[in-house]
């Protein structure tokens, strides 16, 4: 066949509709992985390639959208990856022949990458170049990256690409109604990006239909001079009967194929929704076309070279609070954690923050909904406690249950009301708690929670974008020195310091010898460690937090002890001890303690902080 790009600068090029659609109505169930059929009903992929060529597409792309390992991996065919693109890539080159060109699709990969997530850049151009190598050996005339919702991810998918293959790259993003993708990013934006990173061809797929598809690109065409691309849904789904269905009918599309092909795009294709039936009409569209109704190709507009982030200085951690500057100075602190209440009256919570303060505490701890519990706002409590006892909060916020947009709202918030220790967490899963059937959103994980609060305290958004200045939020993380997969963990709490975090606070520690190997194991990233203590009720009470809370493992020999207690108040007395010998064997190797009284009890708090020098003592107030 002709080369593909000298056939594009000719004229247009129709390509194929959607895959998953097609093998949906075929029978396949969404909750199948689809391309894994490559491999267990090859005639059935074929068939549906065969359907796009007999209507007339010129381009159809192989079944391997989410072919990479770790879409495959919940499938338990993350180590099948290079054989399920090659056999895809060989299923798409048997029926096209030499009568149409094969794309190879490349999907994105479904874990977010820094610094909203853990995964490196490099890691997922690994995984890009991965799956492309497999497509090259399969017989693909062309890469197509498709339905990405954030540029860098597509910038590493083109890298991972050049690497083992010099075909030319089709690079697709989606937006949203508003013209712009999940990050903020404009079509001016999205084109000079995939133009400057060497896409050969660039546009839009996905998420939205022909309309606003149509405004998004004709904004793109004056940013660069790369043939344009665009695959828009059959419209939005709307719910029918129960069934969400695509309705934007064939004559639409055929409709809106004329408009497209008139402002320069020059393949023209479809996504969810979409069938032969659409590409039929896309056909059509282009045989009705008149010599002089095919758009130009586009021309770059001259444009300014992007606004740079003016230079931040971001507050030194040891302004940023009064805990940050004691820390700083070396003073061992000590918290205490009191839980927001499960109704609107936070009288009783405050009645213990109250003596804690009194008792010289330096910060009250404020969990967010712990165990995935429904109770009242962490923030709310910690505003009111910092108001009213003049003791400084540290605040816990997790990821559970806020979107990207709402955690970035909140920390920027946070700021304005005064607060200034924040405790990432992940979060526990609803089904820990009260209410197993709601909703966890886990848009990112602590780690790139920590990323986008980081970006704040240097002046920007999570996606880059310069705010007016920078948060000083004093940044904490969770650490588990006790966990079963220790190695898990410290590679976790490394990525976690590489995203900015500027202290720790530990899980219970009963062993300061499990504490000290987490210390001499994190030496190389070390930030001051707030050593975690629960002193324990009874034995009932370390079972259940042995066998039945996240995170939490009580020794045998001190599950003995609190066995061999002779009464409840024993039981107590003995849990308080144990959890005296634990700070005391640990402060040394602590900045300081972080106490989790059971049940809120102040006394049992009070008890254990005794094992505290006085001169080791820091008062941080608000």
């Amino acid at each position: 066949m002709e080369p593909f790009l000298e056939r594009l600068g000719r004229g247009a090029i129709v390509a194929d509709g959607a895959m998953g659609t097609m093998l949906y109505a075929k029978g396949i169930y969404i909750n199948q992985c689809f391309d894994e059929l490559n491999l267990t009903h090859p005639e059935l992929v074929r068939e549906v390639h065969r359907d796009y060529l007999d209507a007339g597409a010129d381009l159809i792309e192989t079944n391997t959208f989410g072919a990479n390992r770790f879409k495959l991996e919940p499938h338990g065919l993350a180590d099948r990856v290079a054989e399920i693109n090659r056999r895809g890539a060989e299923l798409a080159r048997a029926e096209a022949g030499d009568a149409a060109w094969v794309a190879g699709s490349l999907g994105p990969l479904g874990v977010p990458l820094e610094p909203l997530g853990r995964m490196a850049y490099e890691e997922a151009r690994e995984c890009f170049r991965m799956q492309a190598a497999a497509l090259a050996e399969g017989g693909v005339d062309v890469f197509i990256v498709e339905t990405i919702r954030r540029l860098e991810e597509a910038r590493e998918a083109i890298l991972g690409i050049r690497e083992v293959s010099d075909r030319p790259i089709i690079a697709l993003v989606s937006i949203s109604d508003d013209e712009q993708t999940a990050f903020g990013d404009t079509p001016e934006k999205i084109a000079r990006s995939l133009d400057e990173w060497g896409a050969d061809v660039l546009g839009l797929n996905c998420s939205v239909g022909p309309q606003p598809m149509l405004t998004a690109v004709e904004k793109m065409s004056g940013h660069t001079n790369r043939p344009l691309c665009v695959m828009p849904n059959a419209g939005m789904p709307r719910l029918v009967e129960g069934r969400y269905m695509y309705l934007s009918s064939p004559e639409y599309f055929a409709k809106y194929a004329r408009r497209f092909f008139r402002v320069g795009v020059r393949v023209l294709g479809g996504c969810c929704g979409t069938t032969p039936e659409h590409v039929r009409a896309i056909r059509g569209a282009v045989r009705s076309l008149g010599p002089d109704e095919l758009g130009s190709a586009p021309r770059a507009a001259v444009v300014g070279s992007a606004a740079r982030t003016p230079g931040v200085e971001p507050v030194r951690t040891a302004d940023k609070s009064h805990l940050a500057a004691r820390i700083a100075e070396g003073k061992f602190v000590c918290s205490v954690e009191i839980a927001p209440p499960k109704s609107p009256d936070p009288s009783r919570s405050l009645e213990r923050i109250r003596q804690l303060a009194e008792a010289g505490v330096d910060c009250v701890n404020i969990p967010d909904g712990p165990r995935a519990s429904a109770r009242m706002s962490s923030l709310a409590l910690a505003v009111l406690s910092a108001r009213d006892h003049g003791i400084e909060p540290i605040l816990h916020y997790c990821c559970r249950d806020r979107n990207l947009l709402g955690m970035q709202s909140d920390l920027l918030g946070v700021g304005a009301l005064g607060l200034r220790n924040v405790l990432i967490v992940t979060g526990d899963p609803p089904k820990l708690g009260d209410y197993p059937d709601a909703t966890a959103v886990f848009d990112v994980d602590s780690i790139g929670l920590m990323q986008i609060a980081n970006r704040l305290n240097h002046g920007q958004d999570l996606v880059g974008n310069a705010i007016d200045r920078p948060t000083a939020l004093h940044l904490g993380v969770g650490a588990n020195p006790a966990a079963v997969n220790l190695d898990e963990e410290i590679r976790r709490f490394e990525y976690k310091v590489e995203a900015g975090a500027e202290f720790a606070m530990t899980q219970p520690v009963y062993d300061a010898r499990v504490f000290e190997n987490f210390i001499r194991r994190t030496e190389h990233c070390r930030i001051p460690i707030l050593v975690g203590i629960l002193p324990l009720r009874s034995y009932r009470n370390a079972e259940f937090l042995t066998n039945e809370v996240p995170g939490m493992q009580v020794p045998e020999s001190i599950l003995k002890r609190l066995a061999d207690a002779s009464s409840a108040d024993d039981g107590k007395a003995v849990g308080v001890e144990i959890a005296r010998e634990a700070l005391t064997e640990a402060m040394p190797m602590a900045q300081g303690v972080y106490v989790m009284p059971p049940f809120g009890s102040v006394s049992a708090a009070l008890a254990v902080l005794e094992a505290i020098p006085e001169e080791r003592r820091a008062r941080v107030v608000g």
